[in-house]
């Protein structure tokens, strides 16, 4: 049994479709059902032919992918999708064979059928080795280092504990190491470093300076029972302007359920706020995210990726003491995708 990353769009345009409709799929929608394909040269032909323009070099990469996602990819494997559209990563078991469907929007072609067994695995519940590889700038690849499917296994059964692995490796491929993305690497780290830095109650007080940088007048409650507020914080001068937030900060490492956005909503007309903020830095089960939709206009969710970017947006206007705490560096760098 294997274990394989298959994406879901560069930015993440088919993950919930994917999701409801218990699929994984690849781009290179230009292609024609690939049921005949028997051979890596023909595949290499028929992409040669639609791609013209394209060097020999990233045909032979992107030929390499969709092989393995045609071929090499087996029923009963592991597949792992990470999510662009929340910090997460969504696990399934492969149930079928390469399938050329027309019948799953406009944007799906090419399919596994997968039972997806969680899709709301926080991606800070991972070790940053497991991350690298999760991070490859490919569509596919199998991920074999570091007892990967043992330790994914355990992930599914329930154990959200970290434990250290020496090897910082990035994923192997039938072809090439994939380039990792540097992006996503950096905010994996930072996000560790934030895990640890500041766990517990420390994780509203770094909500609270944010708040704070975006403007806002805030009370941040003491560590302890909080009656479902950790932090108000209102607009204006005196904070007494609209919007005004009832904030909840969890810094549990697993997903927050639907009782906890309820417990928020039904907290406003407590405290005269008229909006909340769930910050939950382990995301937020499928649940809470389907119902907070009915809520937009009077609640927002923060997972633990959403905090980050927060962070980055008002990092120059945090205090220098925080920024000591938690030192970051803008860097430029060359973005290559194949």
């Amino acid at each position: 049994m294997s274990v394989w990353m298959v994406r879901a769009g560069k930015y993440g345009e088919n993950e919930q479709a994917a999701i409801e409709k218990k699929v994984v799929t690849i781009d290179w929608n230009d292609l024609p059902d690939l049921s005949l394909i028997t051979n890596r040269e023909q595949l290499f032909s028929l992409f040669a032919k639609i791609f013209p323009d394209d060097s020999t070099a990233r045909i032979s990469n992107h030929v390499g992918q969709v092989w393995a996602f045609c071929n090499r990819i087996q029923k009963g494997d592991l597949v792992v999708l990470p999510l662009k559209t929340q910090s997460a990563i969504a696990i399934g078991r492969v149930a079928s064979d390469y399938e050329y469907r027309t019948d799953l929007g406009e944007s799906i072609r090419h399919v596994r059928r997968v039972n997806w067994l969680r899709t709301d695995i926080p991606r800070t519940s991972f070790d940053q080795d497991l991350l690298y590889s999760f991070g490859a700038f490919m569509t596919v690849c199998q991920i074999k280092r570091n007892n990967a499917e043992e330790r994914i296994n355990a992930k599914l059964n329930g154990s959200m504990a970290t434990d250290s692995q020496p090897d910082l490796g990035v994923t192997e491929t039938d072809q090439d190491d994939g380039i990792l993305d540097i992006s996503q690497a950096a905010s994996d780290q930072i996000l560790d470093f934030i895990q640890r830095k500041f766990a517990g109650h420390n994780l509203a007080k770094l909500v609270d300076a944010v708040l704070q940088a975006e403007g806002y007048l805030t009370r941040v409650s003491p560590a302890g029972p909080d009656g479902g507020v950790d932090i108000l914080a209102g607009s204006g001068p005196m904070g007494f302007d609209a919007p005004r937030l009832c904030v909840q900060v969890k810094s549990s490492a697993t997903p927050a359920d639907v009782s906890v956005l309820r417990e928020l909503q039904g907290i406003l007309p407590t405290f005269q706020a008229n909006q909340g903020l769930l910050v939950s830095w382990g995301g937020f089960k499928p649940t809470v995210l389907k119902e907070a939709r009915q809520s937009f206009f009077t609640i927002r969710l923060w997972d633990s990726g959403d905090l980050l970017k927060a962070i980055m947006r008002n990092y120059d206007r945090l205090s220098d003491e925080l920024q000591a705490e938690l030192p970051l560096k803008r860097v430029w760098t060359l973005v290559l995708e194949d």
